[in-house]
């Protein structure tokens, strides 16, 4: 029993060697058959495929229904996901807007309030960057707009999320642009909500150097910076970034503009009315009521009755004298 058992296993192990050989050899077949460049086999492969197209597209519909099924699903969970995060920010942008609405309801009653006087919008001008001078030392750029346009040195120059540089050299078509990460740009500065001003240093890297900054013992990281107009050069409030704090404890400003990206900017025309065209008057102190008059100045009338001014001292005395001495004449 055990030994016609033995043949038995014999035999089938001999079987699957052939089989895997026979399986080897038409794999090996078939692969000389598709790699070979012959005519001939060409021929031989497309009549192979003729002969095989039916069952392959048989045997390929089920395969594209399930994989079909299967990125269908998945597109849904994904569609999912997005909705429950668009939901979600829906949410919080709602939030924000109510938030808004009462904000500006509030600022405008104040302004109704005060009657408050707003600054002039500043205009601007949208230009490319046709030529970048950035380097280790000097990070600098042209613009295609000049005094044509009416650029003018020391505009502000913007992207659409925040400051970039100012203007120091004006032509009639081009116009040159210091970058605030130039070594030699210094922008003043005003940190927000807290109102402390600072001068915004660059140093050649992405996140410009927070100098002088007022009260440095209390902590600004996390703060907004906006222009704070000192100068005159920059307008006022214009967004620049948030404060953080740098690799050696030093605050610095992380830039709203992308400073790698730049390709269409925006220069400023600000110009602030600040001159005085006539200089300041006397400030006289006003004379307090029922004071005495100056010397100099003639005496107010008599009482009430229209009664002449008062008669000179030692008149009525002199008028006295004559009329005696006429009296005795007469006796």
């Amino acid at each position: 029993m055990s030994d016609a058992r033995i043949r038995h296993e014999d035999m089938a192990r001999a079987a699957r060697r052939a089989v895997a050989a026979a399986l080897a050899v038409a794999l090996f077949g078939v692969f000389v058959l598709w790699r070979a460049d012959n005519p001939r086999l060409e021929r031989l492969r497309m009549a192979a495929a003729e002969w095989l197209r039916p069952s392959l597209e048989w045997t390929a519909t089920p395969a594209r229904f399930v994989s079909d099924m299967i990125a269908d699903y998945q597109r849904f969970t994904r569609v999912y996901a997005q909705n429950a995060e668009l939901r979600r920010e829906i949410q919080r942008l709602r939030a924000w807007r109510e938030a808004a609405r009462q904000l500006e309801q509030e600022n405008a009653r104040l302004r109704a309030l005060n009657n408050v006087r707003l600054a002039p919008a500043a205009g601007f001008a949208t230009g490319e960057i046709i030529a970048d001078g950035g380097g280790p030392f000097l990070q600098t750029a042209l613009v295609n707009v000049g005094a044509r346009d009416g650029v003018r040195d020391g505009a502000a120059v913007m992207d659409g999320s925040g400051l970039v540089g100012r203007v120091t050299g004006v032509g009639r078509h081009v116009a040159r642009v210091l970058f605030v990460t130039d070594h030699s740009s210094r922008v003043p500065v005003t940190l927000l909500p807290s109102g402390r001003r600072a001068i915004m240093a660059g140093d050649a890297s992405a996140a410009p150097l927070l100098a002088h900054v007022e009260n440095p013992d209390h902590p600004v990281a996390g703060e907004r910076i906006v222009t704070s107009g000192a100068g005159g050069v920059f307008p006022p409030d214009l967004p620049v970034g948030l404060a953080v704090i740098g690799p050696r404890g030093k605050p610095r400003a992380l830039l709203s503009a992308d400073m790698k990206r730049l390709e269409f900017v925006r220069v400023l025309r600000y110009e602030p009315d600040t001159r005085i065209d006539a200089p300041g008057g006397l400030i006289l102190r006003p004379a307090p009521s029922g004071a005495p008059p100056a010397a100099g100045e003639d005496a107010p009338d008599g009482g009430a009755g229209g009664a002449g001014p008062n008669p000179a001292p030692g008149a009525g005395a002199a008028t006295g004298m004559d009329s005696g001495t006429d009296s005795g004449a007469g006796r």
